[in-house]
């Protein structure tokens, strides 16, 4: 939505893998037809185009009422697959069919990746799925899909709410819930850069991700051990960044730790 470089380098690197079998099925946010040209530039790769009321979750919702495929992936516009990842995904798939789904790790163009990630390789629970996934590295057979659903609309970038994150990770939480195998890969690489950002937009990020953090516990039932584990980590976070004296890591995590209020004080209750 409201960009085409970012589109144009995705596309560029999916033209690159060594695996061909696949399609793109790009979900259209734009009022406009601004895609129309650049789309034609990539002639070689299996294109279509869904149309797409604004919000993430809606559009991903949009693209999977025109699946065909045995597996699905979920990237971003602006991140980058390396040549050889597809090629990488078929195979691991195809070497095991009581796998449903794998997840990897992401990484910056200069291959730097956040402290967040955990380094080893896991099979995804509801209690580790928070620091093994981000939407762009999922990788999810059909009849797990198929299985699981559309995503959460309240949940994602342009849901309207305060929960805009997370959506992916929610996702995941229903997939495992019913009894799907999904292995975390964290040598599997997906490229997408993070920029910096100023104080406030931090704390803008800390509050939307905590709130969504928070909706997604509440939502599904964790147990208070769970939820209490999730709610002291951003105070830790906080007494360690005042210790170094960093003023704008304490506010981050102050802010997280309010949204993960928010988001659960606010969040439907199971069931409901």
């Amino acid at each position: 939505m409201n960009r085409t470089e970012e589109l144009a380098r995705l596309l560029s690197s999916l033209q690159a893998q060594t695996y061909a079998s696949f399609r793109v099925l790009i979900a259209d946010q734009n009022e406009d037809d601004r895609l129309h040209s650049l789309l034609d530039e990539f002639g070689s790769l299996e294109l279509i185009r869904v149309r797409s009321s604004p919000g993430l979750s809606r559009a991903r919702n949009a693209a999977l009422t025109r699946i065909d495929a045995d597996v699905i992936a979920f990237p971003d516009d602006d991140c980058l697959f390396p040549a050889d990842l597809l090629q990488r995904v078929a195979s691991r798939f195809a070497s095991d069919e009581t796998l449903a789904g794998m997840t990897g790790r992401s990484e910056s163009a200069a291959g730097e990746s956040s402290a967040s990630w955990r380094r080893d390789p896991a099979i995804l629970t509801e209690a580790n799925v928070w620091n093994r996934a981000i939407s762009f590295t999922i990788f999810l057979r059909a009849k797990a899909v198929a299985a699981t659903g559309g995503f959460d609309e309240e949940l994602g970038l342009g849901a309207g709410g305060p929960w805009t994150s997370g959506e992916e990770i929610d996702y995941l939480v229903r997939a495992i819930r019913k009894g799907f195998r999904i292995e975390y890969d964290p040598d599997l690489i997906v490229v997408h850069d993070v920029p910096a950002l100023p104080a406030g937009a931090l704390r803008e990020i800390g509050a939307r991700d905590g709130a969504s953090v928070g909706y997604i516990l509440r939502k599904h039932g964790y147990p208070l051990r769970r939820v209490a584990l999730m709610l002291a980590r951003p105070i830790g976070g906080a007494l360690v960044a005042v210790l170094r004296k960093d003023t704008t890591r304490a506010r981050f995590h102050l802010a997280t730790l309010r949204g993960r209020l928010l988001g659960y004080r606010n969040a439907a209750q199971p069931g409901l």
